[in-house]
């Protein structure tokens, strides 16, 4: 009975949070961004980024050997191409959708351990990267260093795909179901926020 009640708090609690945030709000033309340690910490803090980031590891992990290195590489390069972009102050449409949308393709990818060729794997990473990207850069404030916010936020991707790169090696040796199923949450949770 008490776990049931402690259960259902933590439930409401959960419910009551997820709905103070918003969807993804924090992105674009939020101009919070200055220097290394905020660029560092921005893909932490945004549920958004960091499902993507880390799901693109652990893609990169369950699709063979040269995927393992293009995959977090194409990121991180189409990345650095779409912050240029918003920081240049071009405007891209649809940056949270298509933000969502990389988190349930992602996770989608996981689950079903799709293996499509090199190429389709990394131009559908890249495109998406160039939305995350857009996002980091849209909120450099005015005055900040452009190369340190962006040295911060690319140290922090590559962290997150050697979280989910590692995570999922560990993951699917010894249970690959356990390896489908975080990629089915990854890809719910993409479908939660696209619904937001």
């Amino acid at each position: 009975m008490v776990g049931r009640v402690v259960a259902s708090r933590g439930v409401a609690l959960a419910s009551v949070l997820a709905l103070a945030a918003g969807p993804a709000a924090a992105h674009v033309g939020g101009g919070e961004a200055a220097g290394f340690l905020a660029g560092l910490a921005h893909p932490f803090t945004g549920l958004d980024h960091a499902l993507a980031m880390v799901a693109v590891g652990a893609w990169a992990a369950q699709s063979g050997r040269v995927a393992s290195r293009a995959l977090p590489a194409s990121f991180l390069v189409a990345m650095a191409a779409g912050a240029a972009l918003a920081m240049s102050g071009l405007a891209l449409p649809g940056v949270e959708v298509a933000i969502a949308l990389s988190v349930l393709a992602l996770g989608a990818a996981i689950a079903f351990a799709a293996r499509p060729a090199t190429w389709i794997a990394v131009a559908l990473v890249a495109a998406f990267a160039v939305f995350h990207g857009h996002a980091h850069g849209s909120e450099l404030l005015a005055g900040a260093s452009a190369l340190a916010t962006a040295s911060g936020f690319m140290l922090a991707t590559a962290a997150l795909h050697a979280i989910g790169f590692v995570g999922l090696a560990i993951a699917a040796r010894p249970a690959p179901r356990l390896a489908r199923a975080l990629g089915a949450a990854i890809a719910l949770a993409g479908a939660l926020l696209l619904a937001a």
